[in-house]
């Protein structure tokens, strides 16, 4: 997935109609069809812990050969990991010598919390109470 397509979901400051908030419009074929491969690729806990580690990293970016040995796998299949989120608009890459320093695109997240973001003149419905078994 491109960068132009996480694009399409919308961006902050822009009308809601073209800003669709998952909770409050219903998203068409495109965007969900967008939306849903950000959230396969959020979907593994590998790829997850990864775009954690970049997004906490101090001063933002962090290079592959600090990332790999977080984790029991081949430096590879780490470089396929983070293909994945860079396919999906999540981070970045920028390649210095052998090694691809990579960091988090921060308008991707947020504009996924903005779709995911409840309005907030809609609180959720109150329970109704339970009735009382003493009768």
């Amino acid at each position: 997935m491109s960068k132009q397509g996480l694009a399409a979901l919308g961006r902050p400051g822009e009308a809601d109609a073209c800003c669709p908030r998952l909770l409050t419009t219903p998203l068409d074929d495109g965007q969900a069809v967008e939306l849903a491969k950000v959230f396969k690729a959020l979907g593994d806990p590998v790829r997850l812990r990864l775009l954690s580690m970049i997004a906490s990293r101090a001063g933002g970016e962090v290079c592959v050969c600090d990332l790999t040995p977080a984790f029991d796998l081949s430096q590879p299949t780490i470089s396929h990991h983070l293909e994945l989120l860079r396919q999906a608009g999540l981070i970045d890459g920028e390649r210095r010598g052998t090694w691809v320093h990579y960091r988090l695109l921060p308008e991707a997240t947020d504009r996924l919390a903005d779709i995911l973001t409840r309005p907030g003149d809609t609180a959720p419905a109150a329970s109704p109470a339970a009735p009382d078994d003493a009768s």
